[in-house]
């Protein structure tokens, strides 16, 4: 099936809605490709190739709501998808707020995004393969207590999006990438930790090389053998990027628009006023060419941009698809993000704390006592309170210098005072993925051990 096939399928959809009683109608077709060799202890594991498609239709009728999905794109399976939707949209109750973006919101950011490369399809399954084996072996090269290995993978993969409304918007594009990961395990004595390393871009030539991965990695989880667990105590504690980042999902969490009309989260009604550190600027930005938050337009038909969302410290914005627009009295920002199915939810482009000026090894160099956390585990965090509890661990700062390694401890704070009390924020930000921090410095938190 043609490019050009799936944009005029998408519409054609949308006009069989509309023949069929649609006031209104978005239908998204997705279709992909993708690519995983995966080696262990020097050995092929495991190898998969598979490829999909599908279509979704979301229909309105006045307030009332209908969506439905296939992986049928012949005749007979869009009748049976469009048939589908004005069923379920005939039974379902109204909704004041259902309804598509405003006309003059849709659009599409111009240009080229940079979001495909071809070369991810002309890959060489051997290559691939090889690439894994690299990595793998360069961590048991690093150190002879590397002895044992999770393993390694190369995955690649493509996919195309199309998008077309009633309101007569439509447009598609093209994404791709491939990554390269490591899991290796030390062990001395009694002693065995793991840890990973990866590498990820739009592009093969963009990866770090399978030797650089697996000697990251070797390192990673070396550092990590002969943990103790310390006293409970209240010290400083120091993010580094990976855990980061896990600091900005739960900003995210806190202004997304649907949490914040109802009023479950610790930042609702809060727009305007100081909620962190004036170091901290967080930005959510699906405008950025060759990022991995990047796309021309959200799931409505609205274009990506770029916007603050705590600017030195100040809350300037939520994050809305039209929906919590709508419930909020406010205007989409854009991030209207769905499957196939169902109603558009919110998600978010790029979203990353903007690097500060300190190199990581200053600001642990200014830290005499406190906690370098390099992995977290649980789910102990709300975000209607801020209340925040996490099983972590890392390495424990000592005069300034990581000194050894730390397990079965848990960080506790909230969340509110925790970005008010930012001391430091890193000048290292790389973007592995759409989210991505610097290393940070929180002023004090508990670190609950013994």
């Amino acid at each position: 099936m043609s490019e050009n096939h799936l944009l005029e399928l998408a519409n054609d959809v949308v006009r069989m809605a509309m023949a069929r009683g649609a006031t209104g109608a978005e239908c998204t077709i997705g279709e992909g490709d993708e690519f995983s060799a995966e080696v262990r202890m020097r050995e092929v594991e495991s190898l998969k190739e598979a490829g999909s498609r599908g279509a979704g239709l979301r229909i309105l009728i006045g307030k009332r709501t209908g969506s439905s999905y296939t992986s049928d794109l012949s005749a007979e399976g869009i009748d049976r998808l469009v048939r589908s939707a004005v069923e379920i949209a005939d039974i379902t109750s109204e909704d004041p707020h259902a309804g598509l973006p405003d006309p003059d919101e849709l659009g599409s950011v111009p240009g080229d995004l940079q979001l495909y490369s071809a070369a991810i399809e002309n890959l060489d399954p051997a290559r691939n393969i090889d690439q894994a084996k690299r990595a793998e072996a360069a961590a048991f090269d690093t150190d002879p207590r590397i002895s044992n290995s999770d393993g390694a993978s190369f995955d690649s993969g493509t996919s195309r999006h199309v998008f077309a409304n009633s309101l007569g918007f439509s447009g598609e594009y093209r994404t791709g990438s491939c990554s390269l990961s490591v899991s290796p395990v030390a062990r001395d004595g009694e002693s065995m930790e793991r840890d990973y390393w990866f590498t990820i871009a739009r592009d093969p030539a963009g990866l770090q090389a399978p030797e650089e991965v697996g000697r990251i990695a070797a390192h990673r989880a070396l550092r990590r053998l002969h943990p103790v667990k310390v006293d409970t105590q209240k010290v400083p504690v120091v993010f580094e990027p990976r855990t980061a980042r896990s600091l900005l999902d739960c900003i995210f969490d806190a202004v997304h628009g649907m949490s914040i009309y109802r009023q479950e989260s610790f930042l609702a009604g809060k727009l305007g006023e100081p909620v962190a550190a004036e170091s901290v600027t967080v930005i959510d930005d699906a405008t950025i060419p060759g990022l991995f938050g990047t796309s021309p337009f959200d799931d409505e038909g609205v274009p990506s941009r770029r916007t603050p969302v705590i600017e030195r410290g100040i809350l300037k914005n939520y994050l809305l698809n039209s929906y919590a627009a709508r419930k909020l009295g406010m205007k989409t920002t854009g991030n209207a993000s769905r499957g196939l199915a169902g109603n558009a939810g919110i998600g978010h482009g790029n979203f990353f704390l903007e690097a500060g000026v300190q190199p990581p090894s200053r600001i642990i160099a200014g830290i005499s006592n406190g906690f370098f956390v390099t992995s977290l585990m649980g789910f102990g965090v709300n975000i209607v309170t801020g209340d925040y509890s996490r099983g972590a661990t890392g390495l424990w700062i000592r005069d300034g210098e990581l000194a050894f390694a730390v397990s079965e401890v848990t960080i506790a704070g909230n969340l509110r005072d925790m970005l008010l009390s930012m001391e430091a924020v890193g000048n290292d930000l790389e973007f592995s993925g759409s989210i991505a921090a610097p290393t940070l410095k929180i002023g004090e938190m508990t670190v609950g051990g013994k």
